[in-house]
């Protein structure tokens, strides 16, 4: 990460920690404040548009969370359904890769 990122990230975390609304002047107030060098003004806008309409704290507090990921099952019936899913997902992934090791015998070879 670039000293931009850097300087760029941490106005944002100091004006979300103030409960302050992150735009890309509030950005830049801060870094010329803070005698940062050599930041593009592009660095504010794309944090400004990235974090607009997002509780910043939040976003923090959840990092391990795995947004996108699904539930976690909770009867033990389900577990072995969960379980079963990825057994198959092994087997496609199997079968993909003997079709590809298959092509491998056209032949001619890469230096023929």
């Amino acid at each position: 990460m670039s000293n931009a990122e850097l300087a760029v990230s941490y106005a944002a975390l100091i004006l979300a920690d103030d409960g302050v609304d992150i735009t890309s002047d509030k950005l830049n107030t801060l870094i010329k404040a803070a005698n940062v060098e050599e930041v593009e003004p592009i660095w504010a806008s794309l944090f400004a548009k990235a974090l607009e309409g997002k509780d910043v704290k939040d976003l923090l507090l959840n990092v391990g969370s795995g947004g996108g990921a699904t539930a976690a099952p909770t009867a033990g019936g389900s577990g072995a359904a969960a379980g079963g899913d990825a057994g198959a997902e092994k087997e496609e992934e199997k079968k993909e890769e003997e079709k590809e090791e298959s092509d491998d015998d056209m032949g001619f070879g890469l230096f023929d």
